[in-house]
């Protein structure tokens, strides 16, 4: 089984459990994986996981590797000469890019000094980010091959330098069928068997242990949820707006929203401009262990993404049963079938989605089923079919161990046979 270095910009990281997921699922196949980490975790998170398994990170970065590293690009620069061409003469991208580029290019020299004589047969990097430029620069020092596994904002919004990648990766993880699409229209050049299709999942749970237990009636209030870093990219400014007009249009609701991020305090003013103190709170970072108690509260989970992959999220709600109302962009259509998982809206548009909170309220919040019409009461049914075909979607298409499992596959297939080293010599770092 080969031995494969794995980096993430944080590692591990509450957020993204799929790498820890990923790393597990190697190692269960006997593949060696060498766990490493852009940034420094935090001392909790490290000192829990110093006890498992060693990770190998890059900042802070100790001075004599930072000095050799600068001496290995100097001496073996023809290895990466290509990749100075095309930082320094050609593309679109800004001078500030192309120099972040240069020093991207050091840092993928200093992670091949931390990884050398290790046996190191590979180089994955989750997410298209810098972390992906760094593994492909350590990997031409090290003579061997990288991959790298795209989502969404690093593929839609932030792709610098993905034409370079592209085409020097061995093989292209995404999650989702858009994604794939996406990169072989903008990107012709890459061959399409390269580009692999891996989707995330979400742990399945009978219905005699169901995660979220039914609420005991229906509530007076309607309860909306959303989940997800305060990042622009989330668009929770567009929740709260819309929850204004809610207000206006005489809704009983509540608002929860959990999650933490540089959007805060935006957020916070956005609130007490439109009074709405009473009706949306904002919950900060929600344990794992408390999301089960917000999602059997939910009358329905809400998404407002500009961007997105297929995210987690939206799976765990309608593994959970619970109502979804999403934009309809990139890979989410995938996941949301509207009207038959849970419902989209078209991206941007307010109207359309306060009309589609606004139906869900007028069903959902009904307390008694005297007071519903036939009409109502058809709708009711309907929303029970859809919840019910969430489920049955994400326990096909989005399960965590059957799409774990496939990945794995996956993965060992496009890494074996292995890639041979440069026939000179066998780590170039030996001769350091």
């Amino acid at each position: 089984m080969p031995t494969v270095a794995y980096l993430a910009i944080q590692f591990p990281s509450p957020v993204e459990p799929y790498v820890t997921e990923e790393i597990e699922e190697l190692r269960r196949r006997g593949v060696q994986v060498i766990p490493g980490s852009v940034r420094k975790i935090s001392s909790q998170d490290d000192d829990h996981h110093k006890r498992e398994v060693e990770t190998v990170v890059l900042h802070p970065l100790r001075v004599i590797v930072g000095m050799r590293a600068l001496w290995l690009c100097l001496r073996h620069w023809d290895r990466i000469a290509d990749l100075l061409r095309r930082i320094l003469l050609r593309g679109r991208e800004t001078p500030w890019q192309r120099i972040k580029a240069l020093a991207h290019t050091w840092l993928g020299a200093c992670y091949a000094l931390l990884l050398e004589d290790r046996g190191v047969e590979h180089i994955h990097a989750h997410h298209g980010y810098f972390g992906s430029w760094i593994s492909m620069a350590a990997a031409r020092f090290l003579g061997v091959s990288f991959s790298m596994t795209l989502h969404g904002s690093d593929l839609l919004l932030h792709g610098t330098y993905l034409d370079l990648k592209l085409a020097n990766c061995r093989f292209c993880l995404t999650v989702s069928e858009y994604n794939r699409r996406y990169i072989l229209q903008r990107y012709p050049a890459v061959q399409d068997k390269k580009v692999v299709v891996s989707r995330l999942g979400v742990s399945i749970y009978g219905p005699a242990a169901s995660r979220v237990a039914a609420p005991a009636g229906p509530s007076l209030v309607f309860t909306l949820l959303a989940v997800g870093r305060l990042h622009a990219v989330k668009d929770h400014a567009f929740l709260v707006r819309a929850c204004a007009q809610l207000r206006a249009y005489g809704a009983t609701f509540e608002c929860l929203i959990a999650g933490e991020g540089p959007e805060r305090s935006h957020l916070e003013s956005l609130i007490r401009k439109y009074r709405l103190g009473a009706h949306v709170s904002l919950l900060g970072h929600v344990p794992n262990e408390r999301m089960d108690s917000l999602y059997a509260r939910a009358g329905v989970v809400v998404l407002t993404s500009r961007s997105e992959g297929i995210p987690l999220v939206l799976m765990e709600a309608m593994a959970s049963g619970k109502l979804v109302l999403a934009p309809e962009i990139t890979g989410i259509p995938e996941l949301v079938i509207t009207g038959k998982t849970g419902f989209l809206y078209k991206p941007g548009s307010m109207a359309d989605f306060v009309a589609r909170l606004l139906f869900l309220y007028s069903v959902v919040n009904i307390p008694e089923p005297s007071d519903r019409s036939s009409h109502i009461l058809s709708a009711a049914k309907q929303l029970d079919w859809i919840r019910h075909g969430a489920r049955v979607q994400v326990r096909h298409n989005f399960n965590r161990t059957k799409n774990l499992q496939s990945f794995g596959d996956l993965f060992l297939q496009q890494t074996t046979p292995q890639s041979r080293r440069f026939g000179d010599e066998d780590l170039v770092l030996q001769q350091i």
